[in-house]
């Protein structure tokens, strides 16, 4: 498979720096030991992410150091990273850093549970995380949402105390 032309590229991978969003419209897998863009596994997973500012700086910065490739982050090859490889780049940072070797799914468990703790509603993080239903999302993630349902409980009988006791 031929990477490609980075207007192509930047067209259909989305990343779209000017805008500050990420179009999530295919995935780099291995399969039969070749490393190969491929389709998503659901019309879900097609979504487009918004990136915080500090997200497109870097990604600016590395956009220059790549100069034309079509892949922000290429291969040595110049074609896409292999998953294997950039599994192992994340252990390394993980192991510099003294924090235990997690799975990248681990990461967007992380994510969602974040963005739940710090009151982002669960439709959203549903979107973002390309997931069929908000019922799906708040299942997946019930032991954040019922923290926030307690939090949620003890805010109103504070909210009750005060009226009550004026």
């Amino acid at each position: 498979m031929t990477a490609p032309s980075p207007a192509t590229n930047a067209r259909s991978a989305g990343i779209d720096l000017e805008r500050g969003d990420l179009r999530v419209r295919r995935q780099v897998s291995r399969i039969n030991g070749e490393v190969v863009e491929a389709p998503l596994k659901t019309k879900n997973a097609y979504r487009i992410l918004p990136l915080a500012e500090d997200t497109v700086g870097v990604l600016k910065e590395q956009r220059k150091k790549v100069g034309n490739s079509p892949w922000v982050f290429p291969s040595p090859n110049g074609g896409p990273i292999s998953p294997d490889s950039v599994l192992h780049m994340l252990h390394r940072v993980l192991k510099r850093a003294g924090l235990p070797k997690v799975r990248f799914h681990d990461l967007r468990h992380t994510f969602a549970t974040l963005v739940l703790q710090n009151g982002v509603d669960v439709k959203t993080v549903s979107g973002m995380l390309g997931h069929f239903s908000a019922g799906f999302t708040l299942d997946t993630y019930a032991h954040i949402t019922s923290a926030a349902q307690r939090q949620a409980a003890q805010t109103m009988g504070s909210v009750l105390a005060g009226t009550i006791q004026t």
